[in-house]
């Protein structure tokens, strides 16, 4: 599992869910958070941030930058494109769900969801990219 000590960029164009996100994350015992409204925003702060964001986690659905399209930009880029990435969203269509592998998420969370669901998911998440 990743490390409780690790930064976690929080993205959602809600900000209650981005609470709701980090209450769960925190009851997984993670304390570090940055927070984005959208990809732009999200990806300004992975850009600006002092320390290494370890772990995002996005919402697929926002205004002006996609989770979607975070995640493509992400992965397209040299310096974040190992960074574990999961998706948030209220769609479970098989075909986003396709689209969403094929551009390298680690893993995908239909909402709404638990904390139980969102550490086993985070699991997976950090078993794809460190084991």
């Amino acid at each position: 599992m990743f490390a409780p000590e690790i930064r976690i960029l929080v993205v959602d164009d809600m900000k209650t869910m981005r609470k709701i996100v980090m209450k769960s994350l925190k009851t997984l015992g993670f304390s570090d958070f940055i927070e984005a409204e959208d990809g732009a925003k999200a990806w300004e702060q992975l850009n600006n941030s002092e320390s290494k964001v370890g772990l995002i986690v996005s919402d697929w659905n926002m205004p002006n930058c996609t989770g979607l399209d975070f995640l493509k930009r992400v992965r397209a880029n040299a310096t974040y494109k190992e960074t574990p990435f999961v998706l948030l969203t209220a769609e479970s269509e098989l075909d986003q769900v396709r689209e969403a592998v094929a551009s390298g998420v680690d893993n995908y969370i239909v909402k709404p969801f638990s904390a139980d669901i969102l550490g086993k998911k985070l699991e997976v998440a950090h078993k794809k990219r460190f084991a």
